[in-house]
C-alpha cells in the first residue's frame, strides 16, 4: 500500500510538533512547516526522519499565498498527492480590544485564519480528485465561548469553526472529511505566560484537574485523520470537561 502523506502546519513545537511525531510513527509522509523558527523545525524533521519516514520541511508563510503555491509545488513533486492536512498554525493576542492595534488584527488573522484558507484551496483539488481526504483544523474552545481579553483569538478560532463544518458538507460528496478539534488549556509554550497561582486556579477550573498533554491532540488528530469516514463537520472538544 502506498504511503499517505500528511502536512502539518505550525509544526516546530508543541500541539503541531507533536502531531507530526504521531504520523511520523504510522509510516506517512510527512510534511512539515512553521514561519520563523529554523532551527526547531529541522530538530523536528531529525525526530519524525528517526522513523525511517521521509520528512520535507518548509519555512515560510502560510497566511500568504504565493508561499503556500510555492510548499504545494515541492510536495507535488516529491510526493504527488496529499492525504491529510492539518491546519495548526496560530498565534495568540492577551489584551483589551481597546489596546489592540490594527497590524496585531491584520497578524492573528492572517496566521490563524487566512493560512487555513489559503492550504484548503490548495489541497482541496486532489483530494476530490482521488475522492479521499482528511482536513483537521486546530482550533480552540474559545472559538465556543470566546474569552475576555482574547477577542481577536477568540474570533479567529469561532471562523475556523464556522469553515469547518460549511466546507465539510461541500466536500462529503467528494470523499473528504473536514473536522476540527477546540482544544482547551493545553500544556505547551503557548501557556507558559501565565503565573503559578494563576496556572493553579486554572487548573482547579478544570474538571480532569489538570491541563492536556500535547500528544493527547495528536492522538485524536491521528484518529481524525485515519479512520472515520462517516464523521465530518464536526467541532471536537479536548478540554477536560472545562468548557
Amino acid at each position: 500500500m502506498a504511503r499517505k502523506t500528511v502536512l502539518v502546519t505550525g509544526a516546530s513545537r508543541g500541539i503541531g510538533k507533536a502531531i507530526a511525531v504521531k504520523f511520523a510513527k504510522k509510516n506517512y509522509n510527512i510534511v512539515i512547516n512553521c514561519i520563523h523558527r529554523e532551527e526547531r523545525l529541522m530538530q523536528t524533521k531529525k525526530i519524525i526522519e528517526s522513523y525511517q519516514v521521509p520528512c520535507l520541511a518548509f519555512l515560510g508563510d502560510m497566511g500568504d499565498t504565493k508561499q503556500c503555491e510555492a510548499l504545494f509545488e515541492q510536495i507535488k513533486k516529491q510526493f504527488g498527492t496529499l492525504d491529510v492536512l492539518v491546519n495548526n498554525a496560530g498565534i495568540s493576542y492577551i489584551g483589551l480590544l481597546q489596546d489592540m492595534k490594527r497590524e496585531d488584527w491584520d497578524l492573528i488573522v492572517r496566521t490563524n485564519l487566512t493560512s487555513v484558507f489559503n492550504l484548503c484551496k490548495l489541497a482541496v483539488p486532489g483530494m476530490i480528485a482521488q475522492q479521499y481526504g482528511k482536513i483537521i483544523n486546530i482550533s480552540s474552545v474559545w472559538g465556543n465561548v470566546g474569552a475576555s481579553c482574547e477577542v481577536a483569538y477568540s474570533a479567529t478560532k469561532g471562523g475556523i469553526n464556522a469553515f469547518t463544518k460549511a466546507l465539510a458538507k461541500e466536500l462529503a460528496p467528494s470523499g473528504v472529511q473536514v473536522n476540527a478539534v477546540a482544544c482547551g488549556a493545553i500544556d505547551t509554550e503557548m501557556n507558559q505566560f501565565l503565573e503559578e497561582e494563576e496556572l493553579i486556579g486554572l487548573v482547579e477550573d478544570i474538571p480532569a484537574g489538570r491541563l492536556g498533554r500535547a500528544e493527547e491532540v495528536a492522538d485524536l488528530v491521528y484518529h481524525l485523520g485515519y479512520k472515520n469516514s462517516y464523521l465530518t463537520g464536526q467541532v471536537i472538544g479536548l478540554d477536560g470537561g472545562w468548557i
